[in-house]
């Protein structure tokens, strides 16, 4: 497994603009994503004035808070420096990690699940799946974040050499997983062979990143060795 050595990073006393800026995308996708029908509504039949309502009121949410420097990586100056102090995890950082966590474990779950049961059944049910499951799943993970149960949403930022780790190597690979299953969902036949050869990829995608993700091999998916001082996003 490959480490980064703390004392060998670059330590950064403010965020330049565009780094800042880059960031904001960033949180627009994730709560932007948070209601999984409407979204899954999009892939099914397009864009409407309900997601259009929606995608402002995120955007405005978004660049207010960003401008308060209350998104993570979209703040004037890193907020964690050293990473083993036992430093206040500030309630806007467990908000915006707890709603990405929600989306990248959600959505994988989700059209995971509708995948065996497609390839089982010879039926796609994933939109009723949606529909009546989605909401407490996230609500699920909503509490899951409260109670500090998530990496990165821990009431302390002591852990966060490590807690990275996990949050990036979630996002890698459903990153790459979920839009490529969306292609071949969207291209692919219909048929319980074509479902199981989209099952084949979706997993074998996400086994493969986090393989990568494990040893290390991903951006931000080193631990990083403690020691000296550090700079997270």
């Amino acid at each position: 497994m490959k480490v980064e050595f703390a004392g060998q990073r670059k330590i950064r006393t403010r965020n330049k603009v565009s780094y800042r800026l880059a960031h904001w995308p960033i949180w627009i996708a994730v709560f932007f994503l948070a209601p999984g029908p409407l979204v899954f509504d999009l892939f099914e039949h397009g864009i409407d004035w309900r997601l259009l309502l929606w995608l402002s009121a995120v955007i405005v949410g978004t660049g207010v808070a960003g401008l308060r420097g209350r998104l993570p990586g979209v703040e004037p100056a890193p907020y964690i420096v050293r990473f083993t102090e036992d430093k206040p995890n500030p309630a806007y950082r467990q908000i915006c990690y707890t709603f990405a966590w929600s989306a990248a474990i959600n959505y994988a779950l989700f059209n995971l699940t509708g995948l065996v049961a497609a390839v089982i059944s010879g039926k796609w049910r994933l939109k009723q799946m949606y529909e009546y499951g989605y909401f407490p799943a996230f609500v699920a993970v909503l509490i899951l974040g409260a109670l500090g149960f998530l990496p990165r949403v821990k009431s302390s930022t002591r852990g966060e050499g490590q807690e990275r780790r996990y949050f990036y190597s979630t996002v890698w690979s459903v990153s790459l997983a979920q839009p490529i299953l969306g292609i071949l969902w969207k291209v692919a036949p219909r048929t319980r062979e074509m479902d199981a050869l989209k099952l084949t990829v979706f997993v074998t995608i996400l086994a493969a990143l986090g393989l990568c993700a494990r040893a290390g091999l991903l951006p931000r998916t080193r631990p990083i060795v403690p020691g000296e001082q550090a700079v997270s996003d």
